[in-house]
C-alpha cells in the first residue's frame, strides 16, 4: 500500500513498542505533502549559547554553514512554489552568518513573510548591534527562544546570565515596535519543556507568559509557541544519561494526537541544509534523514515545487511532534 512515506533507516533512539508508520496506518493516515508553502532554512551550526535541549547540539565552535552559493541557488528557487508564502531561517544563530541579511532581504523582496528565529543574545554579540533595527527596518518576523518568564528555568537550560540578556533583548525589541497591539513587527516567543515532559496548555501559558512578562518587565509579544523536546541529538543524550529515555518515549507514544498528525509541518514545509541537501523537516536534518528517501540537493531541482510529489521520511522521533496537543515551528498543532 502506497501510504505517502518512506521508510526510513535506524535512528539512535530507543525502538517503541509501535512504529511511527504503523501507528499512522492504524489510524488511517497516509499524510502526503500538501503545496510547499513554507522555505525552511538552516543556515548555519554556529551559535553563541549551547543550550541542553539544542536538536541541532550548536555552539561556538560549530562552523558549518550554507555557503553564498547555496543562498544564490535558494534566492534563485524562491518564485518555483507558487503556494510559497514564507522564508524560515534558523540555525544556530542564524544572524552570525554573513549573508544572513542578503538572505533575508531577498526573501522579502520576493513577497515572502520572512522568520528570524532568534536566540535574543546574539543581538549583543560582536558587530550584531544593528541587527535589531535591521530587522525592523526589513520588516522581518522575529521568533524568539524563552524557555521560562524566571531567570532560574532559563539558565538552567541556557546557561548563566543569558536570561537577563534575553529581557534586555526583548525590551529593544518593543521600543523597535515589534509585538506591540496593531503592529506589523511580530514578535513570538518559543517554550521548551526543562525536562522529558510534554509542554502545557499554549493558550494558558502563554497567559501566564503575558501576564509576567509585562508586569515584571513591560515586555510584550505577540504569541507563545509551545514545542516539544524532540528524543535526538543533545537532549537525547540527557534522556540516556538520566536513563529515561524509554520512558520519555513511552510517554509521547501514549498521547499520540491522530488530529495532531494530521497537521504536521513536514507536510507543507522543506528544510534546507548547510551543504545545501533537502529535508522535511529541521530534525530529518539533524539525524540526517533526507527527504524524499535519497538524498538531492537544492541543485538537483529545477523547481521548489517538486517537492510535493516526495514521499515523507517519518521516524520514531515523530512522536514528539504528535503528541497532546502537537508540535511545530509554529507551536502547538491543535487546541
Amino acid at each position: 500500500m502506497n501510504t505517502g512515506f518512506a521508510e526510513p533507516g535506524t535512528l539512535a533512539i530507543a525502538a517503541p513498542a509501535i512504529p511511527f508508520p504503523r501507528m499512522l496506518e492504524r489510524h488511517g493516515l497516509a499524510l502526503p505533502r500538501t503545496p510547499l508553502e513554507i522555505l525552511q532554512v538552516n543556515l548555519t551550526a554556529r551559535c553563541n549559547l549551547a543550550c541542553t535541549h539544542c536538536h541541532v547540539e550548536s555552539g561556538p565552535k560549530r562552523e558549518e554553514a550554507l555557503d553564498a552559493r547555496g543562498i544564490d541557488r535558494l534566492i534563485a528557487l524562491m518564485s518555483t512554489a507558487p503556494a510559497l508564502h514564507t522564508l524560515d531561517i534558523t540555525g544556530g544563530a542564524p544572524e552570525l552568518h554573513p549573508q544572513f541579511r542578503r538572505l533575508a532581504a531577498a526573501g522579502r523582496a520576493h513577497g515572502l513573510k520572512v522568520i528570524d528565529r532568534c536566540n535574543l543574545t546574539v543581538l549583543f554579540e560582536p558587530g550584531q548591534e544593528d541587527t535589531a533595527a535591521f530587522l525592523a527596518e526589513n520588516g522581518i518576523a522575529v521568533v524568539a527562544s524563552l524557555p521560562c518568564y524566571s531567570s532560574a528555568n532559563v539558565e538552567k537550560q541556557r546557561g548563566k546570565g543569558v536570561f537577563l540578556q534575553s529581557i534586555e533583548a526583548l525590551q529593544r525589541l518593543n521600543a523597535l515596535g515589534y509585538g506591540r497591539e496593531g503592529s506589523a513587527l511580530e514578535l513570538d516567543l518559543v517554550y521548551n519543556p526543562g525536562g522529558p515532559s510534554l509542554p502545557p496548555a499554549q493558550a494558558a501559558l502563554e497567559a501566564d507568559y503575558r501576564t509576567r512578562l509585562f508586569e515584571d518587565f513591560g515586555i510584550v509579544f505577540h504569541r507563545l509557541f509551545t514545542i516539544a523536546n524532540m528524543p535526538i541529538k543533545r537532549f537525547l543524550h540527557a534522556l540516556e544519561r538520566d536513563g529515561q529515555l524509554d520512558a520519555y518515549m513511552q510517554l509521547l507514544i501514549d498521547h499520540f494526537n491522530p488530529r495532531a498528525a494530521e497537521g504536521v509541518m513536514c507536510r507543507n514545509l522543506v528544510s534546507v541544509g548547510w551543504d545545501g541537501t533537502l529535508y522535511d523537516c529541521d530534525f530529518n536534518q539533524m539525524l540526517p534523514l533526507p527527504a524524499g528517501a535519497q538524498r538531492c540537493t537544492l541543485w538537483d531541482i529545477a523547481r521548489l515545487d517538486e517537492i510535493e510529489r516526495w514521499p515523507i521520511a517519518f521516524g520514531r522521533h515523530c512522536y514528539a511532534c504528535t503528541a497532546g496537543s502537537g508540535s511545530s515551528c509554529g507551536g502547538a498543532l491543535t487546541g
